[in-house]
């Protein structure tokens, strides 16, 4: 008897991809044109996975939403020209072992792999086409389309997608953001011990993993 397709889906920055620096370098961009000082570098990593027009306003809070609105396109317009300087593969280096971690589960017919992100359509194109990526994930979530993270659009609509039940897929990222929106999903979440939160703040997390070589065996747990 055949088994049921399961579905795995990835976080971006902070569990695929470590994109820190250009995440700080734009911020602090963002916020020197605006006239105002950039957040400390905690508060700046503890926003990554919300979408911006979320995350502005959080590091933001006493600004005027119009202010707030411009930050978001000029961390946008930095953020890119970041990546156009140095490349994909410099600016968000796969972390150690990702990519043989995504060629073995692809490699299993019943596993499908997916993305969750609070990326735009636009960056996350330009990430997967910058590490030959694409062809592994039949469902890609981003900012455009949801609510941001926690709501649970992003992971509904990728179930809808693959027709997987939400007993058959798991959500694998860094933020306490990814494990909620998980919970709320009902799907189960495995949480990164490498990402942008502590590990501790992954309370939602049915386990953390150390490393990309401990996900194949933390996935046969929890499917047996």
């Amino acid at each position: 008897m055949s088994r049921s397709l399961r579905l795995v889906i990835f976080d971006v920055d902070g569990t695929l991809v470590d994109s820190q620096g250009d995440i700080l370098a734009a911020m602090r961009a963002a916020f020197d044109r605006a006239g105002e000082p950039a957040p400390e570098r905690d508060l700046i990593l503890g926003i990554v996975g919300l979408s911006l027009d979320v995350a502005i306003p959080r590091l933001a809070p006493t600004l005027p939403g119009d202010v707030q609105g411009r930050i978001v396109g000029w961390y946008k317009e930095a953020y890119m020209g970041l990546r156009l300087e140095t490349g994909v593969e410099q600016s968000s280096p796969l972390y150690p072992y990702a990519l043989e971690t995504l060629k073995a589960l692809h490699a299993v017919p019943e596993t499908l792999l997916g993305v969750a992100t609070g990326k735009s359509a636009r960056g996350l194109d330009k990430l997967l086409e910058g590490h030959d990526l694409r062809s592994y994930f039949v469902t890609r979530q981003v900012a455009d389309h949801h609510p941001s993270k926690p709501h649970p659009s992003m992971l509904r609509a990728a179930l809808a997608e693959t027709g997987v039940a939400p007993e058959n897929a798991v959500m694998i990222g860094d933020t306490s953001f990814d494990m909620d929106m998980a919970q709320a999903a009902g799907i189960a979440g495995i949480g990164v011990a490498w990402g942008y939160h502590r590990p501790e703040a992954l309370r939602s997390a049915r386990e953390i993993v150390p490393d990309f070589r401990a996900l194949p065996a933390a996935l046969d747990r929890l499917w047996g």
